[in-house]
């Protein structure tokens, strides 16, 4: 599949199957995080892969939203420093983006669960053992998709201007 391909046909997966996940297919949607862009190339970043599935159920116990990473196969808590980068949040955005776009070539399925901010990110912080100076910005439930949700989008000419906002 193209890239573009890959970007149109994606869709948040909040169902999955039982199935496991690959150390290889893990390996690869870490990389496709790890090779994100980042403001000066700070790589502001750490990845806290949760394999255990008790992990998983304890972490999702404690969410608001996204209590379905207990059910998928694998979860990736991405961590930023905010420290590190001018633009951290936006740098971890671009290393989460990557491991949607990466994990759904792969044939499965993902849902970005934002958590940076929300009354949630202190308590998962602790069960993720985060230090105190990082801020936790995403959880990635990835799996083998159990549901083909459709999405629908504007039209390009609805959502674009030429030369300043409003002038088409």
């Amino acid at each position: 599949m193209d890239i573009l391909e890959v970007i149109k046909t994606r869709r948040s997966i909040r169902k999955y199957t039982p199935d496991s996940i690959s150390e290889q297919e893990i390996n690869k949607i870490l990389e496709a995080g790890r090779w994100a862009p980042s403001a000066d190339n700070s790589q502001p970043w750490k990845f806290v892969a949760l394999r255990d599935p008790e992990g998983r159920k304890r972490l999702a116990d404690i969410l608001t939203w996204g209590k379905f990473v207990s059910q998928a196969a694998l979860g990736i808590a991405v961590a930023i420093n905010p420290k590190a980068s001018e633009c951290p949040v936006e740098d971890g955005a671009a290393a989460t983006q990557n491991m949607l776009l990466e994990a759904h070539s792969l044939g499965l399925g993902a849902c970005w669960i934002g958590i940076y901010g929300s009354e949630d990110e202190a308590s998962a912080k602790k069960v993720l053992n985060i230090p105190e100076d990082e801020r936790l910005l995403s959880i990635i439930a990835i799996g083998h998709p159990a549901e083909t949700p459709r999405g629908m989008r504007r039209r390009l000419a609805e959502l674009t201007f030429i030369d300043e906002y409003g002038k088409r």
